[in-house]
């Protein structure tokens, strides 16, 4: 584990890595604790070992800079000192230190002090992932990876208020998996699933970074592209109907299956402070699809007034 330690006597830096690194850590060391902070931030860190009187940043006041910044992950705080009344040791733990250990320090209860914050931030870890995960899980299609309806709804959202907020335009791209029951009638739902995964793949690889993708439903996917009016939109969407034209799916016995997208395109400009009907975005851009599958499939059709 890498652990900072902050102390401006010389000596007691010394002891501290001599245990430490007896006990298999990795130190960082600071005179003062503005320096350990740079070095906190440097190293991503995050368990410190710190005394309580310091130039320039004292021990409890960098760690109420710790407890008060954004960090991704916990940081776990050691304060070490010689004062050892109730009253400090009350100071110092409402200061935000999670122990408190006071000098001359006794070496195997450094180390177990420490396996304790190794034990604890391992569980915050742990947690970390499985919320992160969580998150991850509903927000994201199972089988395709990409954002499922609520999430790339919310991107619908987030992004038209911000092109009404500073004007700019948006377009919607919907695209729909040309003969899919064919496929899942002929081939089997494996090769199905599969068949949507290749597409997905396809988008997400084709688009721009600040585009978000997701599976709308079925067989349809949704692409939202910010600062794109109608025109480049149907450029971008031709684009994605040819590569996946151009890359036929590879099936178990070595055959290969051809696959086409229809897609349905709709965009807006908006003025600064404008809104936008949302549904009628999408009425539109669903009426567009509609007219590339009913014009033969495999083609773009882009909303017009007439639509």
């Amino acid at each position: 584990m890498q652990i900072v330690i902050a102390d401006d006597e010389p000596t007691s830096r010394r002891l501290l890595r001599a245990v430490l690194t007896a006990a298999g850590h990795q130190v960082l060391e600071a005179a003062d604790g503005e320096a350990a902070w740079e070095l906190l931030e440097a190293s991503g860190a995050n368990l410190l070992i710190t005394d309580w009187r310091m130039p320039r940043l004292d021990g409890p006041g960098l760690i109420q800079r710790i407890r008060a910044a954004p960090r991704s992950s916990y940081t776990y705080c050691i304060l070490l000192t010689a004062r050892d009344s109730k009253t400090d040791t009350v100071v110092g733990l409402d200061s935000g230190a999670d122990d408190y250990l006071t000098k001359p320090f006794h070496h195997d209860e450094l180390r177990a002090r420490v396996a304790i914050a190794s034990r604890i931030l391992a569980l915050e870890a742990s947690l970390r992932e499985a919320r992160d995960n969580y998150a991850y899980q509903a927000s994201h299609d199972p089988l395709t990876g990409l954002l499922n309806r609520p999430a790339i709804m919310g991107h619908v959202e987030a992004e038209l208020a911000r092109a009404g907020r500073g004007g700019s335009s948006l377009s919607l791209a919907l695209i729909d998996l040309d003969h899919f029951k064919e496929v899942n009638d002929r081939y089997g739902h494996l090769v199905g699933d599969q068949a949507l995964r290749s597409v997905a793949q396809i988008l997400t690889s084709a688009l721009r970074p600040y585009d978000w993708v997701g599976r709308w439903g079925g067989e349809e996917f949704l692409i939202v592209l910010a600062n794109t009016g109608p025109d480049e939109a149907a450029q971008v969407a031709e684009r994605l109907r040819a590569l996946v034209a151009a890359t036929p799916l590879q099936l178990a016995d070595g055959s290969t299956l051809p696959l086409t997208v229809s897609i349905g395109v709709a965009g807006t400009a908006l003025f600064k402070g404008q809104e936008v009907d949302k549904v009628a975005l999408f009425q539109q851009a669903d009426r567009a699809l509609y007219a590339a599958k009913a014009a033969g499939r495999n083609r773009v059709h882009v909303a017009s007034a007439l639509d």
